[in-house]
């Protein structure tokens, strides 16, 4: 692969002549590629059609789950996800299938009515929210939702730039949170470091009702590697933290998207203070389909295996991916990215200013990706050279010819920017 940086102009015109070729081939073909969102393909999703199967109802304490009751959750399921991820079975809420639907019922309640004994959100002049950056749009759009300022915190090989966020929060009692995928975050595939939860354990908030939303939603979604989230409880018990965690967790990249349980876990008054309000919000959520998603995923042990068959499907996807991006521009560095190990994204960076144009280009050649800018808060990337690619989704077969376009695309966009 040519560098680009090395040629020149009259070359690198006779680049792009060759490559607008291939690119206005493509324009015949009407393709319809999808890489923008991260949903299970069909091979993951009948991996659990056994599942539709189980039809008890009866609990092992003996009650009708068909029934009214039961506001935090079916006994069986605060057991298993206690064990599964390490949490005291008695810190969780079993909620229903999303857990974005958690975290912004949340944050309703804290905008409404306060934590405990502190001021609502509502009632303030300014609320801030601290965003890792590259991180999850919808998040973002959360955030947006509650004219909460935003400020972004960069993703760091370790996890996120500690330093600012430990400065930030000692002196601005605005800032009432921080919102994290700490684990295979979305989409850099980050982990967070034992040191970087410890530091989020123990560092000092001028806000006393600062809260971390820890939206460990890849908590065992391996691909290559299965790494160990230090746990964030033990941190904060610590440092006598714990009412600043807010955890959340869902099943619906292990089962099904549309039929997951999910969860929110936090300390001895986070869970009070959340089942005051939430008792008049509903009476509970689906028990059946607490009980069915236990019976089948059954314990810790055999849901890793279960998440086994599901990183053998993705592997080779994130493979095609990877390889295909090495083979274009090991040797062109106009483009950067890094490996995850896990999480369902690959995030990319063009040079400057490019990003948006690549993928407008990508969508013209029949290749949906995720809007650029959407990694950052309202869809304001500063450098506009951040895409978050999704492999989950496509074939192999449609998944390499939409890569290989999108190499394509970064290739004529930088070639016009060298060329201006």
């Amino acid at each position: 692969m040519k560098n680009f940086y090395n040629l020149t102009k009259k070359e690198l015109l006779q680049e792009k002549e060759k490559l607008q070729k291939q690119y206005n081939n493509y324009l015949k073909q009407n393709l319809n590629l999808d890489m923008s969102r991260g949903k299970p393909c069909k091979q993951q999703l009948d991996l659990s059609n056994d599942m539709l199967n189980i039809n008890d109802y009866i609990s092992n304490d003996n009650i009708d789950l068909r029934n009214y009751g039961i506001l935090d959750g079916i006994k069986e399921a605060k057991q298993f996800f206690g064990n599964l991820l390490d949490i005291n079975e008695d810190n969780i809420i079993i909620g229903g299938n999303s857990t974005l639907n958690m975290i912004y019922d949340v944050i309703a309640r804290l905008y409404m009515f306060g934590y405990m004994d502190n001021t609502p959100w509502c009632n303030l002049e300014k609320v801030k929210f601290l965003c890792p950056v590259p991180g999850y749009d919808r998040h973002f759009d959360i955030l947006e939702k509650f004219s909460f300022e935003m400020i972004n915190i960069p993703i760091i090989e370790n996890g996120i730039n500690m330093d600012i966020v430990e400065d930030l929060c000692k002196n601005d009692e605005s800032i009432k949170g921080i919102i994290c995928v700490p684990l295979y975050s979305n989409p850099t595939g980050t982990c967070y470091s034992k040191e970087t939860v410890e530091r989020l354990a123990k560092m000092e908030t001028k806000a006393k009702d600062f809260k971390i939303f820890w939206d460990n939603a890849y908590a065992i979604h391996y691909v290559y590697e299965k790494v160990e989230l230090y746990n964030i409880f033990k941190a904060c018990e610590k440092y006598n933290t714990q009412d600043r965690i807010l955890y959340f967790f869902s099943t619906s990249k292990i089962n099904f998207p549309g039929g997951g349980v999910s969860l929110l876990a936090g300390s001895d008054n986070t869970i009070k203070d959340t089942l005051k309000h939430l008792s008049k919000q509903t009476i509970g959520y689906d028990k059946i389909n607490q009980l069915r998603t236990v019976k089948f995923l059954k314990n810790k042990e055999n849901t890793l295996k279960f998440m086994d068959k599901h990183a053998n499907i993705l592997k080779p996807k994130f493979d095609i991916v990877l390889n295909t991006l090495e083979e274009n521009f090991s040797n062109n560095p106009i483009l950067k990215w890094e490996k995850p190990k896990g999480g369902y994204f690959v995030a990319v960076d063009t040079l400057e200013g490019l990003a948006k144009k690549v993928v407008v280009m990508c969508k013209e050649l029949g290749v949906t990706l995720t809007d650029a800018g959407s990694t950052y808060p309202k869809k304001q990337d500063p450098k506009d050279s951040n895409i978050r690619i999704a492999p989950s989704f496509p074939s192999l077969e449609e998944l390499q010819e939409a890569i290989n376009i999108f190499c394509l695309c970064v290739k004529i966009a930088t070639i016009d920017k060298f060329l201006l």
